[in-house]
């Protein structure tokens, strides 16, 4: 109940982030969404599957976050169609930028902490 509870705030909190146009507009929609995104997939696997241990939840979600930032230098037609879409640019990124991985180390870290405080 906890995760829903979390990630009934977490998700639109995250898509928020990406039409976001105060200041630090572009911090907010590149940075802090990715810190949201990485937080959401470990909400999501830990509501799936309540008994996994929650750092490694984090750590799974975390190379595989950094692993799809990677997948951002390969641009073949069919899959910069899917990131075309909203969705698509949203799950999968669009560029790859270096520092993005500082923000997805941040995610797993808050993501834990929050799985921790949920149980």
């Amino acid at each position: 109940m906890a995760y829903a509870l979390v990630l009934a705030i977490v998700t639109p909190a995250g898509f928020a982030t990406k039409f976001y146009e105060g200041p630090l507009a572009i911090w907010v929609n590149q940075s802090l969404s990715g810190v949201l995104y990485v937080v959401f997939w470990i909400l999501v696997v830990m509501f799936i599957a309540p008994g996994l241990r929650p750092l490694a939840v984090a750590l799974g979600v975390f190379l595989v976050t950094a692993a799809l930032e990677v997948t951002q230098l390969w641009q073949p037609p069919w899959l910069e169609a899917i990131r075309g879409h909203f969705l698509g640019r949203t799950l999968l990124g669009t560029t790859f930028v270096p520092s993005d991985f500082v923000y997805y180390a941040i995610g797993a870290f808050s993501g834990w902490g929050v799985v921790r405080a949920c149980r």
